[in-house]
């Protein structure tokens, strides 16, 4: 496999070699033996470059509370704790 960098910035190199492996892996372990580095490794350089993984396949869908919760009717009237 042969990269093509847009200039010799060390981080840039760094961040394009770590999602390549990524995407060729699909795992951080296997791509952390790409790399010949530890998952631990690997993990430190998501986080610096703000790699987005996983990546999803699709979008996951938030359901808002309202959709959840029943609204209490405005006239309904509320009695009071037994005692």
């Amino acid at each position: 496999m042969r990269l093509h960098l847009e200039s010799l910035n060390l981080a840039d190199a760094e961040r394009l070699l770590c999602e390549e492996a990524l995407t060729a892996a699909g795992s951080i372990v296997e791509a952390s033996n790409l790399l010949g580095i530890t998952r631990h490794a690997l993990k430190r350089r998501i986080i610096k470059h703000k790699i987005d993984w996983p990546r999803s396949k699709k979008p996951i869908v938030v359901q808002s509370i309202e959709n959840t919760v029943q609204a209490v009717p405005q006239h309904a009237v509320v009695a009071p704790p037994a005692q």
